[in-house]
């Protein structure tokens, strides 16, 4: 059985209408009733109530904003660092992982070994978990501005 390759354009040189019936149906948007909400006016009605939210109010599109600064926060647990301690070095006995990317402390995991960490922040309560087991998180520290003197 021989099966014909070519393409279906190609197939249609030729013929007038490329498979479209009438020459007035493969026209632009008139052929679909226009393009986004047209219609919608006074002799519309069959399609205001698609477009409205309550009754009597106007469609409104999109509304609101979201942020496109937003950063992700790269976070880490105490649990991870138990079980990976090899990956980790530790410099004049403190762990600095902001050096290694991470943001944030969670307290997912059980301590075990007194860490001496640096991290820009962290949860209470992994703060909590550091310190029963003689760990510490060593605060970054922050210039605070002096007050004016009048």
């Amino acid at each position: 059985m021989v099966v014909n390759k070519r393409k279906k354009n190609v197939k249609q040189r030729g013929t007038k209408t490329h498979g479209y019936g009438s020459m007035k149906k493969h026209r632009g948007a008139g052929s679909r009733g226009g393009r986004g909400r047209a219609g919608s006016g006074k002799k519309g009605d069959s399609q205001k109530p698609s477009l409205l939210w309550k009754k009597g109010e106007k469609y409104k599109g999109k509304t609101g904003f979201y942020s496109v600064k937003r950063q992700d926060i790269k976070t880490i647990t105490i649990g991870y660092i138990e079980a990976h301690k090899a990956k980790f070095n530790e410099e004049n006995g403190i762990l600095d992982l902001t050096k290694l990317g991470y943001h944030k402390l969670l307290s997912n995991g059980k301590a075990v070994s007194n860490f001496k960490i640096k991290i820009d922040t962290y949860s209470t309560k992994a703060k909590e978990k550091l310190e029963a087991v003689g760990g510490l998180i060593v605060e970054k520290k922050v210039a605070k501005p002096e007050p004016k003197k009048e």
